[in-house]
């Protein structure tokens, strides 16, 4: 008798635009609370670790965890004086190591709850949205965007 060959199991071949917003949505959460900006505030900001360190000591200045709450500013939760950068952590590899464990630390919590809140409201609103979701992908992505792409 032949050997039979093994199938192998393949992933999906279609980016869904809903799951790569989930995914976003998760990484700013991670990134507000561990470097105390955003995404783009971390990649693009400017390299201020040094001179924060030099106004005042190191462990007032530098090193004050992130706090994950709202302020009353329209910047949310991001504190610019606190904020750590790509290019801080690669200048200030030590001090913004430490200075990201502690916001990690300090900031479990409210991450978890925001992440726990976001995966509720999309598994809700995907199910809710279902039929006119799948509208849209029939109708309108896969005769302009192709097969490989649905939302």
């Amino acid at each position: 008798m032949p050997r039979r060959k093994k199938t192998r199991r393949r992933g999906p071949k279609t980016f869904r635009i809903l799951n790569a917003l989930e995914s976003l949505t998760y990484a700013q959460i991670l990134s507000l609370g561990i470097t105390g900006g955003g995404i783009w505030d971390f990649v693009t900001g400017e390299q201020d670790m040094a001179f924060k360190a030099s106004s005042g000591t190191a462990a007032t200045t530098a090193m004050k965890p992130m706090m994950f709450t709202p302020s009353s500013e329209s910047e949310g939760w991001t504190n610019p004086d606190l904020q750590i950068s790509l290019s801080d952590l690669m200048t200030h590899p030590g001090e913004g190591v430490t200075q990201m464990a502690n916001n990690f630390q300090n900031n479990l919590v409210p991450m978890a709850a925001s992440a726990f809140g976001v995966s509720v409201g999309f598994r809700i609103g995907k199910r809710l949205l279902r039929k006119p979701i799948a509208n849209i992908n029939r109708n309108l992505v896969k005769p302009a965007l192709g097969a490989g792409i649905a939302l």
